[in-house]
């Protein structure tokens, strides 16, 4: 393993559709945020557009801003390399016709220090998974519901 990995925090990814491919840039800056805090290091970000005739096409930033509002230059040149053509077909095949993507890839950086002491103790992460938050709430409902079906005293 290279010295880089070794220091690294353990890396995400997600896509994040866009519906009719409206992308207002409303959560740009708060992925600036957290890039400016060392929270997260983004690796790879990357913008899909699948036609409704199922083509896909690699999207350039300027290809985003058609009308000027957006201020993507600060992701310009976002790019580890570790994304190839086959990363970008997965990831258009999660997305409707006709709507657009964003892929990133991230660093947690928060979480690098205790990764570095897990490797170094001989640890190693065997699993990890996300739970997205329509499952948890729904599970949460649940719960809330079977709790609240106590017994009553006639």
């Amino acid at each position: 393993m290279s010295d880089d990995f070794e220091e690294m925090g353990p890396v995400d990814y997600l896509v994040v559709e866009f519906p009719g491919n409206r992308m207002t840039g409303e959560g740009f800056p708060l992925l600036v945020d957290l890039v400016d805090r060392k929270i997260i290091r983004i690796l790879d970000l990357l913008f899909v557009r699948k036609d409704t005739d199922g083509s896909v096409t690699a999207l350039e930033l300027t290809d985003l801003d058609g009308d000027g509002t957006l201020d993507l230059t600060v992701f310009e040149g976002v790019s580890s390399g570790l994304l190839g053509q086959d990363d970008v077909e997965e990831a258009a095949a999660a997305v409707e016709p006709g709507n657009s993507a964003a892929v990133l890839v991230y660093e947690n950086t928060w979480a690098a220090p205790l990764a570095r002491a897990m490797r170094r103790s001989g640890a190693q992460l065997v699993a990890g998974g996300r739970i997205p938050v329509q499952a948890l709430l729904a599970a949460l409902d649940e719960v809330e519901g079977v709790s609240g079906q106590g017994t009553s005293a006639a």
